[in-house]
């Protein structure tokens, strides 16, 4: 009897189940979809870089490091071991535009490389080039194809032995100013030292990549005392390819605590509502079964498997809604696809997920245990009277005459809202999901639009800028900065403490380059003393009028300089002019030109090392909008989802409530889009209460985001007047249309069976 009267009550009440349902997968789904995703770049990334020997720590030299340094570095103790490596970035001949970052190895067991197609790597070969697999597949470049490369006018030929991944690239930009990878126009590939010391003449390795357990101060006082020269040390956690996997790792841990919990938050609310009025409504029945000789047990557990089978059912819609959301973020073909180069994509649901999980299931049967507990209170008897409200007080505002000369739908909807607080909390809070939800994915388009007005169409004034070869002497550097007419500048690497940062000087007399300070406003840099980034002034406390003191690497000076302002930044960076390095003893030697020429234009000479066109920045950012614009419409559907769901519910929930007063003014002779208009009007009063509190959340919620997110970008945080407007069209929509669904229900009213139904 009570197993037909289970599938008979779910098919009664099937919205609300539907709607709890439907909640729980959500957030289930977002919060499994978001831990997977961090948990699977975690975890192929791991086995990534030990399977590759990522380096712990790279020294990096404008000069070569010879074989007896390299010795004295292996000699430390607590190395494990070390190798030189050079990096150089080489032109593509043939392929317009295109550039490889041109890998030697000489320790093929640091920063090596996982062959995926073709001959394992070789490194007595004379002619073999290991090509960046992904590279390769974008430009239709096979196994046996001769490839032709140029680097500071040198040609470096060879034949493509194999395809590639490293975790040296893992994710592959051509310097730090590019966003996002360009995989058919950049990629990378490893060349034997013995090709590479024949094509251009002698041993040129910048870098020394070492294994080592140790923490950066010790290793750094400890290859200083070794090589007796202050060394540039760079940790692993400040290269991009291990950086930027742990940056996203950290993204989705955040966004799975912040999004999932507003889900899961509403949809404990809307299961503790729910399965009250049902209980509520379901009081006769049980009543009737008490009477029947059912034990208070047996009914307990039968309205209690409704909250079990719901929550178990939504459970199991949201883990595999969780797979399909990791999937489409965490695959060769999707969002991290665009941004990742790496051979393992596997996909795995992190223990604690389960017990998560589990803890939800069991909350909601207990919400569910309850909701029916309370009913079952007293005998047959008081179980088979109706439920009945609870009387209510006439509110303050009834006291004064003025109210009583209010319309009847204003009164009416306001006596209806106090009754039912814990409904109309609910309808606010489903309003106020879908508003912060939607100003918060809108506004963040809104503050990258602003990032990249800001930066690349008023701090960027130049069409190309040329980097110039590390051997160019001083007279060659400088007769290229007259023949293009441009501004210049030069990285130095200092340290703050134990901090590496870049101290760029600029030469500037075109505005070609200018700063963004940090209301957003650009401006040109002048001679009044240093501007440090926001990151360099949070991190030491630091502000305008200050001293900031630096020392930089390959000497034992310390310089300081005044602090004349705070600017935004995309890296770690002191600005200072040439006028200020002179008066600081730092000799100006120009590592880049700035032009108004583009690409094309720009012949080839010896002192060259390559050049990039502000075009392909551009276009990398177009890549990195792409992603964004489908995370935006998935986050928007789901508010949209989240809205429709909790209000449709709260509607049928107040529809059922209502009825018989509804019934009344029917009696009473209320057309029905009089009633009709009385229950619209009320979910708009809420709507709009909902949105005024939303918009300011909303607007936290985003800073909060950005702050988290995406710190190495010293964003400022955008809402554009137009978003706030589609974030109160967006939400007035769904509640009006929620609205008109649920009231259009009352043309089916009985008027009869209402009334007489509590007799």
């Amino acid at each position: 009897m009570l197993r037909k009267k289970l599938w008979r009550t779910m098919l009664l009440y099937k919205a609300q189940f539907i709607s709890m349902t439907i909640m729980i997968m959500l957030g289930i789904g977002v919060f499994v979809g978001f831990n997977m995703e961090w948990v699977a770049i975690e975890d192929n990334t791991r086995t990534f870089y030990d399977e590759t020997h990522f380096a712990d720590y790279r020294l990096m030299w404008e000069k070569s490091f010879t074989s007896e340094q390299l010795e004295k570095v292996k000699n430390i103790s607590g190395v494990s071991d070390a190798g030189r490596f050079a990096a150089l970035t080489a032109d593509v001949n043939g392929r317009k535009g295109d550039s490889l970052s041109l890998a030697i190895t000489e320790n093929k067991n640091i920063s090596d490389f996982i062959v995926m197609e073709g001959e394992q790597y070789d490194e007595n070969s004379s002619d073999g080039i290991w090509l960046s697999q992904i590279y390769a597949e974008n430009n239709d470049i096979s196994i046996g194809d001769k490839l032709s490369l140029s680097w500071n006018n040198t040609d470096i030929s060879g034949t493509v032995k194999g395809l590639v991944k490293s975790s040296e690239y893992l994710i592959c930009v051509r310097d730090e100013t590019q966003l996002m990878p360009d995989f058919g126009a950049h990629g990378f590939a490893y060349i034997s030292p013995e090709m590479y010391e024949n094509k251009v003449s002698g041993e040129y390795y910048p870098q020394i990549h070492i294994l080592s357990d140790m923490d950066k101060r010790e290793i750094s006082q400890k290859v200083d005392e070794a090589l007796e020269e202050t060394m540039l040390v760079v940790p692993k956690d400040d290269v991009i390819s291990y950086a930027g996997p742990a940056g996203e790792s950290d993204e989705g841990k955040t966004m799975g605590l912040i999004i999932p919990v507003l889900f899961l938050l509403i949809a404990f609310l809307t299961m503790v509502t729910t399965m009250h009025r049902i209980a509520a409504k379901e009081k006769t029945q049980i009543g009737t079964l008490k009477a029947l000789g059912f034990k208070d047990r047996r009914i307990l557990r039968h309205y209690t498997f409704y909250a079990l089978f719901i929550g178990a059912l939504g459970s199991a819609l949201g883990i595999g809604f969780g797979f399909l959301l990791c999937w489409y973020i965490m695959n060769p073909n999707g969002a991290m696809g665009t941004y990742f180069d790496m051979p393992y994509w596997r996909l795995s649901m992190p223990l604690f997920c389960y017990a998560v999980i589990g803890g939800i299931i069991i909350l909601l049967t207990i919400i569910g245990f309850l909701s029916v507990k309370k009913m079952l209170r007293g005998t047959a008897a008081d179980a088979l009277r109706p439920y009945s409200p609870k009387k209510m007080k006439a509110m303050f505002i009834e006291r004064f005459g003025f109210f009583h000369k209010l319309p009847f739908g204003i009164r009416w909807n306001m006596r209806d809202i106090v009754r039912h607080k814990s409904r109309t909390a609910m309808s606010i809070l489903g309003i106020l999901g879908c508003v912060v939800i939607v100003v918060a994915v809108l506004g963040m388009k809104d503050t990258l639009d602003s990032f990249l007005d800001l930066y690349y169409d008023k701090a960027i004034n130049y069409e190309s800028r040329i980097y110039l070869s590390d051997d160019a002497d001083i007279s060659s550097r400088e007769d290229l900065v007259r023949r293009y007419d441009g501004d210049s500048s030069r990285s130095i690497s200092v340290q703050i403490d134990d901090e590496a940062v870049s101290l760029d000087i600029y030469d500037v007399h075109k505005d070609m380059v200018k700063l963004i300070d940090d209301d957003g406003k650009d401006f040109s840099i002048d001679d009044s003393g240093a501007y440090i980034c926001r990151r360099i002034a949070d991190s030491y406390d630091l502000d305008k009028g200050d001293e900031i003191t630096v020392s930089p690497y390959g000497t034992d000076d310390n310089i300081t300089m005044k602090i004349s302002g705070i600017i935004r930044s995309t890296t770690k960076s002191i600005v200072i002019t040439r006028s200020q390095s002179e008066k600081l003893g730092l000799p100006y030697i120009p590592d880049s030109v700035y032009t108004d020429l583009s690409k094309e234009e720009i012949p080839t000479d010896d002192a060259i090392k390559s050049v990039q066109s502000k075009s392909k920045l551009m276009e990398s950012f177009d890549s990195f909008m792409e992603i964004l614009y489908t995370m935006i419409f998935m986050f928007i559907g789901g508010g949209i989802i989240l809205g429709i769901v909790v209000l449709y519910n709260l509607g049928i929930m107040s529809y059922t409530e209502r009825y018989r007063e509804m019934a009344t003014l029917k009696v009473l002779g209320f057309k029905d889009k009089k009633i009709r208009n009385l229950l619209v009007s009320q979910n708009f009063w809420v709507s709009v209460f909902g949105i005024i509190i939303g918009m300011p959340l909303g607007y936290a919620v985003l800073y909060y985001l950005m702050k988290a997110l995406a710190p190495e970008y010293e964003l400022i945080v955008n809402v554009n007047l137009l978003t706030y407007v589609i974030g109160a069209a967006v939400t007035f929509a769904v509640t009006l249309a929620v609205g008109f669904m649920v009231s259009n229900k009352n043309k089916r009213i009985d008027m009869v069976e209402a009334l007489k139904g509590t007799e």
